[in-house]
């Protein structure tokens, strides 16, 4: 039984969803309409938001049931090891993805219903069988992963405002350089399966350092915006600030040095970068 629970948290990619939703549940306590600390809706929206990236993570291995196998990180997952058969994979990912939107539908609105089962298919039927055809797919990629924002900001606030823009803009510039620096620790894997998702050709080069250097300096003047629309006050520009100037530094470091060490700085800053932001945010609208 506690294997069986494993297994279930595993296929979902519990830690990786829960990233997800928390940045889905702050967006949505930061709408102008929704009343603090109402746990309830709060409670409702992460089992949703669970349940539709969990969907969308069962079906991400159910397909990637061979090259999950092929990859060191990735072997123990259990559709890939063979504890979990396809067939259970997809059921699950079917029951959770329907109750996940069911329940945003009900409970919220339907534009955030909607948006809900957008993300989960541009996710698991685009993004995932793209790996291996382009390095598009991490531009393909971006647009789900930043999404719990804007639905978060819909479901609170029933609308499609620059402030709930710039929530997601702020989370789709963020993912360039995560994405990266995680190919970049993980290229003998990747490559040896035929994942294409750094941005040139012969792998971890000067240009890929330079394109995450890019995207760090874009989300500088994007971490402003918050304030400047009234969602936030003067705090949490300068966290967003500082935490900005801070990608960059570890993203020009990577230029420097070229190495792995300095491609998981840049991953694990990333993985802190999401709950200071999002927080500070929070605190000050609070």
């Amino acid at each position: 039984m506690k294997q069986t629970f494993k297994d279930y948290a595993q296929l979902m990619k519990f830690t990786l969803s829960f990233t997800v939703v928390f940045t889905c549940v702050i967006c949505y306590m930061l709408a102008p309409a929704v009343k603090a600390y109402d746990w309830p809706m709060i409670l409702l929206l992460t089992f949703a938001g669970l349940c539709i990236t969990g969907s969308a993570n069962a079906i991400n291995q159910a397909v990637e049931k061979d090259t999950d196998a092929q990859m060191k990180r990735t072997a123990s997952r259990p559709v890939a090891s063979g504890r979990m058969s396809q067939a259970t994979a997809y059921t699950f990912a079917a029951i959770t993805g329907i109750l996940g939107v069911a329940i945003m539908w009900q409970f919220f609105n339907i534009s955030s219903a909607l948006l809900s089962a957008f993300s989960l298919f541009l996710y698991a039927f685009i993004y995932t069988p793209l790996k291996k055809i382009n390095s598009i797919a991490v531009l393909v990629g971006a647009f789900p992963g930043a999404l719990p924002c804007l639905i978060g900001w819909v479901a609170g606030n029933d609308d499609f405002a620059y402030a709930g823009w710039v929530l997601f803009l702020i989370q789709f510039l963020w993912q360039f350089p995560h994405f990266w620096a995680i190919a970049w620790v993980s290229h003998a894997d990747y490559s040896r399966v035929g994942f294409k998702l750094l941005p040139a050709d012969k792998g971890p080069t000067k240009f890929t350092a330079l394109q995450s250097i890019m995207y760090a300096v874009l989300m500088i003047p994007f971490g402003f915006l918050p304030y400047y629309l009234g969602l936030t006050g003067q705090i949490s520009m300068l966290i967003l600030l500082v935490a900005n100037i801070f990608m960059v530094v570890q993203c020009v470091r990577l230029y420097q040095n070229m190495g792995v060490p300095a491609a998981r700085r840049v991953m694990f800053s990333s993985y802190i970068y999401l709950p200071i932001v999002y927080l500070a945010l929070l605190a000050d609208k609070l």
